[in-house]
């Protein structure tokens, strides 16, 4: 982690600098991209490395790490999976394995590097449904990372766009949806239609000008 230069980091009304690494574990979870294909370990195994802020070194695995573990699998719908070995499985499975772990750990956030990257349209549908469940019906905050202003616009209350270092949006998610805010993003114009479905704005690249 970088120490910032500027301004102050708040996690939980304290400053960052105040929690130690064990107990800032228990707050907060990071899921990274990597997919663990080539990770000799079950489902079980992998997820109940999510404990490790809580492990002792001279205890061992105790009960209660057995029981957070079950209840992850059990909110993520992979208890079918515990026994399965990780190459085994699909792109989708494996992410949700991922965010089973994080939510063992027993986090409150979620950190999450574009984590529907690679993945197909209906393993990517069931990862944003996941997460969008895990905040509402468990009060999981959930901070992603993502290229793709759509889907952010969709998924997220609050968007904070950045390019080159730098913040240059900050705010409800569907105020990003304005032509002057986007060419300040991406340099370069959309097209904003309303979905058919959601109350939104979302963009589309303009047709090519190239013959047909």
């Amino acid at each position: 982690m970088y120490r910032g230069g500027r301004g102050r980091i708040e996690v939980f009304g304290q400053p960052l600098g105040r929690y130690s690494q064990r107990r800032l574990a228990r707050l907060m979870s990071y899921v990274p991209q990597a997919d663990g294909r080539g990770l000799p370990f079950t489902v079980e195994q992998f997820v109940l490395m999510g404990r490790y802020p809580y492990f002792n070194p001279l205890g061992g695995v105790g009960r209660e790490d057995r029981l957070a573990v079950a209840d992850a699998l059990e909110r993520t719908g992979i208890g079918a999976l515990a026994s399965r070995r990780l190459d085994t499985l699909s792109g989708g499975e494996r992410q949700t394995v991922h965010i089973a772990a994080a939510l063992a750990q027993g986090a409150r956030v979620l950190l999450l590097d574009e984590p529907t990257t690679f993945l197909d349209y209906r393993h990517e549908a069931e990862i944003r449904e996941l997460l969008r469940r895990l905040n509402r019906q468990s009060g999981v905050t959930i901070v992603s990372v993502t290229h793709d202003v759509n889907r952010a616009v969709l998924d997220s209350d609050r968007i904070v766009a950045i390019r080159e270092g730098e913040v240059v949006f900050c705010g409800p998610a569907a105020e990003v949806m304005d032509g002057d805010v986007l060419r300040r993003i991406y340099d370069t114009s959309f097209l904003l239609v309303d979905h058919p479905q959601a109350r939104l704005r979302v963009v589309i690249p303009p047709a090519s000008c190239g013959p047909a």
